[in-house]
């Protein structure tokens, strides 16, 4: 018997997210993802072309800081 999983929304799937991409799972514009991933705050890896990959577990690790901060500073 075939167990057929629910279908996930496309960002559950997904491991390694473009800029643009990355802005819009944080719900941020595309000029703060490249200020945070320049200034060292957001960590992403450069492909051979140049450009930024974001791992979703280095946006993760991201949206989880900003949250310990929020809870320290409340």
């Amino acid at each position: 018997m075939n167990v057929i999983a629910p279908i996930a929304p496309p960002h559950d799937r997904q491991l390694v997210f473009t800029s643009s991409q990355a802005a819009r799972y944080l719900g941020v514009s595309l000029a703060t993802i490249r200020r945070w991933a320049d200034a060292g705050h957001l960590d992403c890896y450069r492909t051979p072309g140049s450009q930024r990959r974001f791992s979703r577990e280095q946006l993760d690790d991201f949206i989880a800081s900003l949250e310990h901060t929020h809870h320290r500073a409340a």
